[in-house]
């Protein structure tokens, strides 16, 4: 990979539950209960001349009816960034879960970057059973065929280069296509786990999250985290308040909004 962006991890949102939510069957570890807090991220990947958002988190309307905070909406977030919405010349989508793809409405010139079976799994004829619409808004699956519709969407298939020093990585798992980001940056590369890793925790302790689409995959994903860290590059979990505190702050307008996980663009 080539063409060395920045890449910010945003946290808009959190909100308080227990281990035995977070993680699968986890009366299984023959340990007490916690709390534990999950954070709510999405991630701006800029330089070369574009800005590519990693997902575009959830709305107010899902996040008030789940009981989220949100702490900074996304448009706001980037606002505080420097980023106007027209800006973003790509959104990928890691996989179609309301904190992820709440947002698409404020990109609508945007091209969308998804998994071909992420896409074919929610708008197929097993996506609405209970168990997988808990963690999808339908108002956020239509907005996405309306961008299918547009002709503004690419679906991908194994791994794929989305601009250079930006790649995606199919690994399945949480969901049927869950993407993980490879970036280059100016301090080598990066990996955006996304959901892939809620928390660091899962990879330490080889413990899956409480919502997953294929468990072996999941298993599988976690060795390709492994090898992808082995190498040396940073890795950022998808929901881990651990996030803010393992990569520097920003400062300015982005002070307790952002931490910059890969250096700055062209420095």
């Amino acid at each position: 990979m080539s063409a060395p962006h920045e890449v910010i991890a945003v946290r808009y949102g959190t909100r308080a539950t227990r281990k035995s939510e977070v993680y699968l069957h986890f009366g299984l570890y023959g340990e007490p209960d916690a709390p534990t807090d999950m954070d709510y991220f999405f991630w701006v990947v800029r330089g070369a001349g574009r800005t590519v958002l990693v997902d575009c988190g959830f709305n107010e309307r899902s996040g008030t009816r789940r009981g989220r905070t949100m702490l900074c909406p996304p448009a706001e977030a980037l606002a505080r960034l420097g980023v106007r919405p027209a800006d973003v010349s790509q959104v990928v989508v890691t996989h179609a879960h309301y904190d992820h793809i709440g947002n698409l409405d404020l990109f609508p010139s945007a091209e969308v970057v998804i998994a071909r079976r992420e896409y074919a799994f929610w708008t197929g004829p097993v996506a609405d059973r209970p168990l997988f619409m808990t963690s999808a808004e339908a108002d956020d699956l239509d907005a996405l065929r309306r961008a299918v519709e547009d002709g503004r969407v690419s679906l991908v298939e194994g791994r794929h280069t989305v601009a250079p020093g930006i790649e995606v990585l199919e690994v399945g798992g949480h969901t049927p296509g869950q993407l993980v980001v490879l970036v280059t940056s100016a301090d080598g590369d990066v990996v955006i786990a996304s959901d892939a890793l809620h928390y660091y925790e899962e990879l330490e302790l080889d413990r899956p999250f409480t919502h997953v689409a294929d468990l072996p995959a999941m298993y599988a994903g976690f060795e390709t985290l492994r090898e992808l860290a082995g190498d040396g590059r940073p890795l950022v979990a998808g929901h881990d308040p651990e996030v803010m505190r393992r990569f520097p702050a920003l400062t300015g307008e982005a002070a307790g909004l952002a931490v910059r996980v890969g250096g700055e663009a062209g420095r």
